[in-house]
Parts: C-alpha cells; structure tokens; sequence
C-alpha cells in the first residue's frame, strides 16, 4: 500500500491538469496601491527565480481587507493588481503571458481566524501572482520498495506565515483521502526559506522563532480534524537545514517522511 501512496504522490502535478506553478503574495499598506520598497524587492527577487521555459500564463488577483466602502475596495483591489502587472511589463518578464488581471475586492475577516484582526487585514491587502508552466512529460522509473521521504508538492505557505497559499488546501484534501486508505506512520516536516541553517524563521503571527514547526503543526491539525489518526503522527520542525534551491516557494514547505509501514 505505501508503494502505491509513493506512486500517487509522485504523479499529483501530472494529475493537477498537466502544469505545475509558482505563487507570490505581495503585501500592501491601508488604502494603498503604491508598492512599498521591501515589498517591491522581494517581487523582483520571486521574477528573477522563475523559469523562463514552458510558461503557460500568469494570473494576478488583487485583494483588500474589509475596511471601508464595498465599491471602493473593488477598484482599489484592481489598482493594486494592475501596479503588479506593470512590474513584470517593465521587467520584460513576458508581459504577453498574463491571462488575467483581476481585482476581487475585500475578504472577510473570517478566512484567516485570528485573535488579532489587524493581523489578518494586513494579510488581505495583497496581491497574489500565480505563474503557471506546462508539466513536462514524465519518463516513470522503477519506484523504490520502501520510500522515506515524500515531498508534498503544490502545497506551499504565505511568507512569514504558517497559512496556506491559494490551491494548496485542494492538494491536500486530495492527500487526506489517500491517507485514510494506507496504514504508514508518519512524521510533518516543516521547513523555511530566507534564514540560515538550525536558525528558524519568525512566525509573523505569534513574534516566535518557530515557523517551520508552526507550519507542520498546521499540515498536522489539517490531517487531525480531516479523520487522519493522531497515533500515526508526529511533526517536527527543520528550519532552513534541508534547502533545495531555485524558488523561495520551494524551501517554504512540508514533506512527509515516512517512519514505520506497519
């Protein structure tokens, strides 16, 4: 049974209609379009690490937290979208790609439970990039007997938060339902991007140095509160020890590492 969980792991971008993708959040102040400087810096950075090959479309979609008019915050959510679009314009990162330029007006508090609503407003002032590529096609080798290590792809966090970026929760709500027909044991890794080694990141939320366990903590109670026995789980936290590279988005995961299949 694990050998078949490996299989149907390994095959989830292929699945998830034959493309994989990179998201960015970038984050605004109140009543603001204008894109703050550290804000800016950190976009450029995400352009510099894409791909240039294989790219399908790019889609921006602008938010706004729920304070002030209805129809206000819709325009101001497209202005904020629409200040994204001119960066990757006048970064010539293929202009001719993006399919969408969106503003979606406010989102209720509601969507991010907190016990500190600023926290969750500042979240909401943002605009998210998603950069979509083609999934290239797979040559399948002979799978290990026994595998250890299980990467959760497509399932990536909001920078300096242990919440789930757009589309990731879909992945994972696929995984619960396999998980409930295997029997493994299994340990959540958590893991950040940005820091140095044992040195962990800051959980923007709580002020504790802790993210990684905060964000395999969270993969942990999606698993508890979905039916997923807790006597086959435990989770951990790696900071930024086991980087792989490339994008930001790919050091800000979980992987599952399998430890008994009894």
């Amino acid at each position: 049974m694990v050998k078949s969980f490996w299989f149907f792991l390994l095959l989830i971008p292929f699945f998830s209609f034959s493309q994989f993708s990179f998201e960015h959040s970038i984050y605004f102040e109140t009543d603001e379009f204008f894109i703050e400087k550290t804000e800016e810096t950190r976009l450029y950075k995400f352009v510099e690490s894409l791909p240039v090959e294989d790219l399908i479309k790019i889609e921006i979609s602008g938010f706004c937290d729920d304070v002030g008019a209805e129809n206000y915050n819709l325009v101001l959510s497209q202005n904020r979208a629409l200040a994204i679009k001119d960066v990757f314009s006048s970064a010539s990162f293929f202009p001719n790609k993006i399919v969408s330029v969106d503003g979606k007006g406010e989102i209720l508090l509601n969507i991010y439970p907190s016990e500190n609503p600023e926290i969750v407003r500042a979240l909401n002032r943002r605009v998210d990039v998603v950069v979509s590529y083609a999934e290239k096609q797979i040559v399948e080798k002979e799978k290990p007997k026994k595998p250890s290590r299980i990467v959760l792809k497509n399932v990536h966090f909001i920078t300096g938060y242990s919440y789930l970026t757009r589309g990731s929760k879909e992945t994972l709500n696929t995984l619960v339902e396999t998980l409930k027909k295997e029997s493994f044991s299994f340990i959540i890794q958590g893991h950040v991007c940005c820091t140095e080694g044992d040195l962990d990141a800051i959980d923007k939320k709580t002020k504790e140095r802790n993210l990684s366990v905060a964000r395999a903590k969270y993969v942990y109670d999606y698993f508890l509160n979905r039916g997923i026995d807790k006597n086959r789980m435990s989770f951990e936290g790696l900071a930024h020890r086991f980087p792989l590279g490339g994008s930001y988005d790919k050091d800000r995961r979980v992987e599952i590492v399998v430890s008994s299949t009894q």
